[in-house]
């Protein structure tokens, strides 16, 4: 029989989180999701540690939207959830999505939480969610979930190396404003703990910006790397 639902997540060298999150959807698995691990080329064990706990492996070259493109070709379910290796995802948050895909929406996503403590990274991830609802745009930390024949008909994600997140949902939000979940999923906070709160804010908006003002996806991701200014 066909699953409702598919969960593809993205990963390369995430052997430290990967298994939490796996522990996280076990029971998830075992009511008959499918969950599919999308390798982009990991040095560490990632793979290994997937054995067993995932449907399907796959092995791709490295690059989040062609990650996520090959997961969504070979789901069997009616939804693709796409998750970050470094999430973890409640238990009230699982039973959250099961009852809102009971409504078959055309797509969604989650409210978000950091993983580190303070109240900066508090009020960052409030704002992250708030920023979403308002706008009907959400990032890739937010497990966005989409129904597959949708999914497919838009073309899955856009081959570009940064903001394919955006523009999958400024796509999607054309046809429906997204169903906001909570409780929120946790996301790792590493990226702001070690590039600093506010240099990482304020990188982050300015790439924003000057993707929503044309500047193609492949400076952007340069800059991004770099983690240094337009």
């Amino acid at each position: 029989m066909k699953p409702l639902l598919s969960v593809v997540i993205p990963a390369r060298n995430e052997a430290q989180a990967l298994p939490a999150l796996l522990d996280d959807l076990a029971g998830l698995r075992a009511s008959g999701a499918e969950l599919i691990l999308v390798d982009g080329g990991s040095s560490d064990s990632t793979c290994e540690l997937a054995l067993g706990r995932v449907d399907q492996i796959l092995r791709v070259a490295p690059g989040r939207a062609l990650q996520m493109n090959a997961g969504a070709a070979v789901a069997c379910g009616e939804y693709v959830w796409f998750l970050h290796a470094d999430t973890r995802v409640s238990a009230a948050s699982l039973m959250r999505l099961h009852d809102v895909l009971s409504e078959r929406p055309l797509w969604g996503r989650f409210d978000v939480r950091l993983s580190g403590q303070g109240p900066a990274l508090r009020l960052i991830g409030a704002m992250i969610s708030l920023r979403s609802r308002l706008s009907g745009i959400a990032s890739g930390d937010q497990g966005i979930f989409v129904a597959r024949q949708s999914f497919d008909a838009l073309g899955g994600y856009a081959q570009i190396p940064l903001m394919e997140d955006l523009h999958l949902c400024k796509r999607l939000r054309s046809l429906a404003r997204p169903r906001c979940l909570r409780p929120p999923l946790l996301t790792s906070s590493r990226r702001w703990e070690q590039n600093g709160i506010v240099r990482t804010v304020l990188l982050m908006w300015r790439l924003r910006l000057a993707y929503y003002c044309g500047v193609s996806p492949a400076k952007l991701a340069r800059q991004y790397r770099r983690g240094s200014w337009l």
